[in-house]
């Protein structure tokens, strides 16, 4: 068993396949740091993978140092509150921007509230963008943290390939062909 006395982080912006990531860490044998408040359902079947603490990073980080070995979801708008008292390996999940505001519309579709207009989408689209901008930008300044940016897109035509990259920046030892064979084809629904 590879020791691991790094965070690892799982993170993107919502909807860009970070729940696809951490099955994928937990498939291949990396522990889990999450708490399943938030249950499966129809826009995540397999699960969330979540840690309530998490959405409290900005004023309380006090229970991160029962996270160094395991693997926790952290979306990219928190990651600057993580503490550079740690160590982190963050894998960042990109996706199209077309498809993650496809899968949030399909999202508040199904949860009864209101779809962006085009012309709304085509906004969030640049905001979104922007922050992706920003974000990897500080992160690949960040000194207590290294990044892999992974293809949600090409996890399917080459998710073998991804997880012996993925598995590699981990220091080694996770089970990559279960990490492969935990990428679903029919969970991607939202392509353009």
């Amino acid at each position: 068993m590879v020791e691991r006395a790094f965070v690892t982080v799982v993170s993107g912006l919502p909807r860009s396949g970070t729940s696809m990531m951490m099955r994928m860490l937990v498939a291949g044998g990396l522990p889990l740091l999450s708490d399943g408040l938030r249950s499966a359902d129809e826009d995540n079947p397999e699960g969330y993978f979540e840690y309530e603490p998490v959405k409290s990073l900005a004023t309380d980080s006090s229970w991160l140092p029962a996270a160094r070995g395991k693997v926790l979801k952290v979306i990219s708008e928190l990651l600057s509150h993580l503490p550079a008292s740690e160590e982190y390996r963050v894998i960042f999940m990109l996706r199209k921007v077309e498809e993650v505001l496809a899968s949030q519309a399909k999202m508040l579709a199904r949860r009864g509230r209101p779809v962006p207009s085009a012309a709304e989408d085509e906004s969030m689209g640049g905001v979104l963008l922007r922050h992706l901008d920003r974000v990897t930008r500080w992160l690949d300044g960040q000194s207590h943290m290294k990044a892999l940016y992974v293809s949600y897109n090409q996890m399917f035509s080459r998710g073998p390939a991804h997880a012996a990259r993925v598995d590699a920046f981990l220091g080694g030892g996770l089970d990559t062909a279960a990490m492969a064979a935990a990428v679903d084809p029919s969970l991607y629904r939202q392509r353009k």
